[in-house]
């Protein structure tokens, strides 16, 4: 069989191409639109079923040389830690620090059901992690880098290829559980919209989620040429600092190679507003954030071994399914009752499924539609994009770290 091979460059190029390849379908078909299906998982996951048919056909295999992969990766980590400002903690007051508590409090329940199920099961318990917070509540970006994390240093082979299929699963499923959860809690309770209106900063922050998509103009003025170099330096010294900072981390517990600089980052940007020595301009961070992301995540992807699938399908369906359902249970129980049990409270429940399961689009297109049919729900489009956004990856990567150490061989 003939091995075509591509150099860094090459390979780069040709995550480029199958990106604004997944865009193009994307736009085309409108399931992948309403369930926020990223372009880069579209593409990615065509290109790789192409690859596997060449494969079991015995016409072609590709040798993709990903040096650069990591680096996007660390580089789109860490402008989520410099879009994590404590001012931001400030103006969502009590109720985003509640919502992000019960969000960590969701992870960790999370990668309980799926190291119980995987270990009842007999097969892997990183399996249960790859299907559990990771995933769920990371999505595609969270996991690809600790996939990539445990084939290279647990001899887990296709865990990239678990995180995908799983964290694509969770899309579909959030997408659909919110509307109806929602829907329940308000028709069962008689809960009635307050009025008001919908913040600017819930649009802000959906905007700078690692799930929103490039091809829509973002909020914010258009980043000079000088702003997008300055902004480029931040994230490339943070990344310097912080790749020396996780090989210090590395001597103690196991960590997946972009947690130093996201820290370094988060730091470097609270700095930044309280001294007002450097500004840090969100719109240029998100930008370049997502580029990094979708980059990324496409070389991730196209790159993927499908046929190393085939022996976890059955346990992998098993846990998503326990999840989904937990979801459903956790939104009703637990988020709404915590939140304050009123309209904003149900409208939240409904998002949560969607950014539990997914990402923060799919929470927010959850909450929109219930908002359409009910009523507007300002709390709930402040709190939830915010956690969504800007802080669950810091304590999410805590818990999956804790796990990962914990159940390691």
């Amino acid at each position: 069989m003939t091995t075509l091979k591509f150099d860094m460059i090459q390979t780069v190029a040709l995550a480029a191409a199958v990106l604004f390849l997944g865009y193009g379908i994307r736009r085309r078909i409108g399931v992948l639109d309403r369930f926020n299906i990223p372009a880069p998982v579209v593409g990615g996951f065509l290109f790789a079923s192409v690859t596997l048919l060449l494969r079991q056909t015995g016409t072609l295999a590709f040798e993709f040389d990903t040096t650069l992969q990591a680096p996007f990766m660390v580089a789109f980590f860490t402008t989520i830690g410099l879009a994590a400002s404590l001012e931001l903690l400030k103006k969502g007051g009590p109720q985003v620090l509640l919502f992000w508590v019960l969000a960590s409090l969701l992870a960790v329940l999370q990668n309980g059901v799926g190291v119980t199920i995987a270990k009842a099961m007999g097969v892997n318990p990183l399996l249960g992690l790859l299907s559990g917070s990771i995933t769920m509540t990371g999505g595609h970006g969270t996991g690809a880098a600790f996939g990539k994390l445990m084939e290279e240093q647990y001899n887990f082979p296709g865990a990239v290829t678990v995180a995908m299929a799983a964290a694509t699963f969770g899309l579909v499923t959030g997408g659909l559980l919110g509307g109806p959860v929602g829907t329940r809690l308000i028709n069962r309770f008689r809960l009635k919209s307050a009025g008001g209106e919908t913040p600017a900063m819930a649009q802000v922050a959906e905007n700078a989620s690692p799930d929103h998509e490039i091809d829509t103009e973002p909020v914010g003025e258009a980043p000079t040429a000088y702003r997008l170099l300055q902004m480029i330096g931040v994230i490339l010294a943070c990344m310097a600092i912080g790749g020396m900072f996780s090989k210090w981390l590395g001597q103690f517990v196991t960590l997946p190679a972009y947690i130093g600089a996201m820290l370094v980052a988060a730091v470097a940007r609270n700095a930044a507003d309280g001294t007002k020595v450097l500004h840090i301009e969100s719109r240029t961070v998100d930008d370049l954030g997502t580029i990094a992301l979708s980059l990324f995540l496409t070389m991730a992807l196209m790159s993927l071994r499908l046929w190393e699938l085939l022996d976890l399908a059955g346990p992998m369906v098993v846990i998503l399914v326990a999840q989904g359902t937990m979801m459903g249970l956790f939104a009703t129980y637990v988020t709404f009752r915590f939140m304050g049990r009123d309209y904003d409270a149900a409208v939240m429940a409904g998002g949560h499924c969607g950014f539990g399961l997914g990402a923060t689009p799919n929470a927010v297109a959850n909450m929109n539609s219930l908002v359409e049919r009910f009523g507007v729900a300002p709390r709930a489009f402040l709190v939830l994009p915010m956690v969504g956004a800007f802080f669950i990856d810091f304590s999410n990567a805590v818990i999956i770290t804790t796990y990962i150490n914990l159940i390691r061989p």
